[in-house]
């Protein structure tokens, strides 16, 4: 739907309740009433959540695998972190809101503007620039206001129950390096978003679709070589009966593996985790170095016949697809707003209409839709989670499986006793009960991808 269109939609619904509508559609108060629904909603699944971590009495599923201490042990990590998700959720509401009540991206813009006539004499018809600038400012803006959460998360609560391994230099050492990378990117990318817009005419989205989808290959090809170095360090797996067993694994999958990593999740936290990555005959596995200090080889062995089952069933691919197309729409739907002034007057800017700017507004008017997108996603991403156990227990391992989830959850300490409104809201995997009874309901879909 198009912005006359919307706008049209609008006053003939007005009219049919007998409401008179004399001005344009009031987009602000749409965004900010439905900013307040969408919070008031996610604080009470929180409450709902968090009334199920003070529960002391196990689930009946997890009795004989999971003893009294370490279910109070994960109850109590949830309860903190769902107790200051009520606090941190709130200051955000809050600080977004005002945001958009007293204007505050008119007034960044019009700095931005300043800063750039101070330092390079530009002057308003530079958009991309101050475009630029005002990327850079809101987002040093946004850190500053969100650093005291990131340090109370990281240095209270995981602190508390043992996950946090990052001191504080190297906190910030990873921030000023995201900073780097960021504006080594980012701006230069922004820039070209701006610029296609600007030369490509009434049909730049498509352009733009596909100028993000060669960004997002590129990245995917750089960020193992050039970025996560940075960060991390990956090395290749030692010689041994576990790289045998992942090598003979991925053989009878006819799963292309080229390289197979280790890396040192534990430099920062305690969680752990496997993943694959790679285009076409280059698949490489990567195991986190916690993941291998808890489980035995056949339970790493199930884990990464679950991420294999993802490749196999193509999974990974369905869901590029979909986000693909959903990308395209996005930047089509824009198409239609990005030259309705009254979209950036209600919004505070006056005197002009930056792209920028206006894809920033676009956002907020398109959250309600991306938030239908997100439930479904969740709801695809769950039933792929099924169809992946379901592939490693076809291969034969349904019991290191089943156990090596379960030293997954004892380890991250995940929620045992989840509220299902919450989970199926939030979460776009399985609960550990739901896993462990569907391992032992036959699916069979592996057969023919391991002969």
């Amino acid at each position: 739907m198009g912005a006359q269109s919307f706008d049209a939609a609008y006053h003939s619904a007005a009219s049919l309740l007998g409401y008179e509508t004399a001005g344009p559609f009031p987009y602000k108060e749409f965004v900010l009433g439905f900013m307040l629904l969408v919070f008031s909603w996610e604080e009470y699944l929180r409450f709902r959540h968090y009334r199920n971590l003070c529960s002391k009495e196990r689930p009946k599923a997890l009795r004989e695998h999971v003893t009294d201490e370490e279910f109070q042990k994960a109850q109590a990590y949830g309860r903190d972190k769902a107790a200051f998700g009520f606090v941190e959720t709130l200051v955000d509401h809050i600080q977004s809101a005002l945001m958009l009540i007293y204007d505050f991206l008119p007034w960044l813009w019009g700095v931005s503007g300043q800063v750039m006539s101070a330092t390079t004499g530009f002057a308003s018809e530079y958009e991309i620039t101050q475009s630029i600038i005002f990327f850079a400012l809101y987002s040093v803006i946004s850190t500053i206001l969100s650093l005291p959460a990131s340090l109370y998360s990281t240095f209270v609560i995981e602190e508390r129950h043992g996950f946090n391994k990052q001191t504080l230099k190297l906190f910030f050492s990873d921030m000023a390096k995201g900073y780097l990378l960021g504006g080594a990117i980012g701006m230069p990318v922004l820039a070209g978003f701006l610029k296609i817009i600007k030369i490509s005419g009434e049909n730049f989205y498509f352009y733009i679709w596909l100028f993000m989808i060669a960004f997002q290959l590129v990245m995917v090809s750089i960020y193992p070589t050039f970025i996560q170095p940075l960060f991390n360090t990956v090395e290749p797996l030692a010689e041994g009966e576990l790289r045998t067993m992942i090598e003979a694994l991925a053989s009878r999958l006819h799963f292309p593996l080229t390289k197979l990593y280790v890396i040192d999740g534990s430099k920062r936290s305690g969680h752990s985790n496997a993943y694959f990555y790679g285009f076409f005959k280059n698949k490489r596995i990567v195991l986190f170095d916690t993941l291998m200090e808890h489980s035995d080889n056949d339970e790493i062995c199930a884990v990464l016949a679950h991420e294999l089952g993802h490749w196999a069933c193509n999974h990974t691919l369905k869901m590029l697809a979909f986000g693909q197309v959903q990308l395209f729409a996005v930047f089509y739907l824009f198409s239609q707003f990005i030259n309705n002034v009254d979209m950036y007057t209600s919004f505070g800017f006056m005197n002009s209409t930056p792209t920028f700017i206006g894809f920033l507004l676009f956002q907020y008017l398109y959250s309600p839709v991306e938030s239908v997108i997100s439930f479904a996603t969740n709801m695809i991403s769950r039933r792929y989670e099924f169809q992946a156990d379901g592939f490693a227990r076809d291969l034969g391992y349904a019991g290191s499986l089943a156990s090596g989830l379960i030293k997954l959850q004892l380890k991250n300490l995940g929620t045992m006793n989840p509220d299902w409104l919450h989970s199926m809201y939030h979460r776009s995997h399985p609960e550990l009960v739901e896993r462990l009874d569907a391992i032992n309901q036959p699916l069979g879909g592996a057969k023919s991808k391991a002969e």
